[in-house]
């Protein structure tokens, strides 16, 4: 009875010592941001270097599109901070990753989805935007970027809902009879990045045309500015899966921002889209945190965010800090809600034995929320370096502002991935299961459009 006793005073302490432990932040000071930042960082890095598959630059254990998505999170890290610790393992894991200049590894190209693709052709343009080392050798960070343009817009599918990109790539896949948010804005994102660094029309139609169609399904209703997660085509995309998530939202808006920027404001549709979706991004600023902490509501309040949801925050985070450099006005709109987002992300970095073990759910603020993990971690880091651009205040380089990395726009084409096949015809076999579908080729296309970005 006296052991317990004398345990669980122990462990109170213990507890109060780990809260006190809580990133000191001062949202106002570029040092204090860059301080908080770097021990955030160094924390998520830990975990890279003690997963399971560590032997394979770049390779998540359970998952591959989340490497991506993190070096994504680290080029703007180093971006907005200087801290050069982690270039290297960005480098190698990049580079490792890159399949035949497309991000479409062998290894893994059997499971992968649209999106999870797009996430390291989003990647590769960030480190382009930010000039970011690149090594001897290795292919320029822009062209890795078109290598996936140019292995993903041969599998716009027009056999079912008159275009759109599915949300996974072959037919063996649950996933392959549903068109996702995230899967074309992502590559809608891509496109408008691209056309803006490079200054090709052809990526500038593109990100167009998967506005444009976007607009005609669920995914993205222009009425009300909402996005819908998910649509099927065996519905010709008229049904809609409405779970709401941050980074949804912040695809659409960010390429919006670039085409407003690509277009020097002359076509209005991009800056009422902004505005639009950020207005109906308020959603994320729930009650719970006073209407100024960020949140994925639709798994954080009942505490079930999978590994995936939870790295969602980085990314909206990190977008629409880094589009007010590029779209006048916005700054207001965005960023009075970040800097208390960060304020309350820091204060949940109290975890383990370090006292910087980030939780999730920033609308806690103080209490930690007991979870911990890589995602948790890339979560935080983004809302934090969001908050150093304005201190940086530079917009995303060009190749005409300064931009080195070098344009290859036929970087992938060699690659066999390009042959993905689509439906032919919607049916009852495509209900039924698409295993047993007929497919067709695109590949006449992708020659096309290839000549016209070569001449573009």
């Amino acid at each position: 009875m006296i052991l317990s006793k004398w345990l669980a005073t122990l462990l109170s302490g213990a507890l109060a010592v780990q809260g006190a432990l809580a990133i000191d932040l001062n949202i106002d000071d570029e040092s204090s941001l860059k301080s908080a930042a770097k021990t955030v960082a160094t924390e998520m890095m830990k975990f890279y270097d003690e997963r399971d598959s560590k032997d394979i630059p770049g390779k998540m254990d359970g998952t591959w599109w989340e490497g991506g998505s993190m070096f994504m999170t680290l080029i703007l890290y180093w971006f907005v901070t200087g801290d050069t610790q982690f270039t290297a393992a960005v480098q190698e894991g990049m580079y490792w990753q890159k399949g035949d200049d497309d991000f479409f590894p062998s290894n893994y190209s059997q499971y992968l989805g649209n999106d999870d693709q797009v996430f390291w052709g989003l990647a590769a343009i960030t480190a382009a935007e930010f000039n970011y080392p690149e090594l001897d050798g290795e292919p320029s960070w822009v062209s890795l970027a078109q290598g996936v343009f140019n292995t993903q817009y041969p599998r716009w599918d027009t056999s079912s809902c008159h275009g759109g990109m599915r949300w996974q790539i072959w037919p063996y896949q649950d996933g392959y009879l549903t068109k996702n948010a995230i899967s074309n804005g992502g590559l809608f994102q891509l496109s408008a990045r691209l056309a803006l660094y490079t200054g090709n029309k052809t990526y500038a139609e593109w990100a167009e045309r998967i506005w444009d169609w976007s607009a005609t399904t669920p995914l993205l209703k222009q009425k009300n500015w909402n996005i819908a997660d998910t649509t099927t085509c065996g519905t010709q995309c008229t049904d809609h899966g409405d779970f709401q998530w941050t980074y949804n939202y912040a695809t659409y808006i960010s390429g919006a921002a670039y085409m407003h920027n690509y277009t020097n404001g002359t076509e209005t549709k991009w800056k009422e889209g902004v505005e639009g979706l950020i207005k109906t991004s308020q959603q994320f600023y729930p009650a719970s945190g006073n209407g100024q902490i960020l949140s994925d509501i639709t798994c954080e309040p009942l505490g079930n965010c999978d590994r995936n949801q939870i790295t969602f925050k980085a990314y909206f985070s990190t977008w629409l800090g880094m589009l007010t450099t590029i779209v006048p006005g916005t700054y207001d709109l965005i960023f009075p809600q970040l800097k208390t987002s960060a304020q309350a992300a820091a204060k949940q970095c109290s975890g383990g034995t370090s006292g910087s073990l980030c939780g999730i759910r920033w609308t806690k603020q103080a209490e930690w929320d007991k979870s911990s993990g890589l995602e948790q971690q890339m979560a935080v880091l983004g809302v934090l370096s969001a908050n150093l651009i304005p201190f940086k205040n530079q917009a995303p380089y060009s190749l005409e502002s300064g931009g080195t990395s070098k344009s290859n726009p036929s970087a992938g084409t060699n690659s066999s991935n390009n042959a993905i096949p689509v439906l032919n015809t919607i049916g009852t076999g495509d209900k039924a299961g698409a295993g047993v579908l007929t497919v067709i080729f695109v590949t006449g296309w992708a020659v096309a459009v290839t000549w016209m970005i070569r001449g573009g």
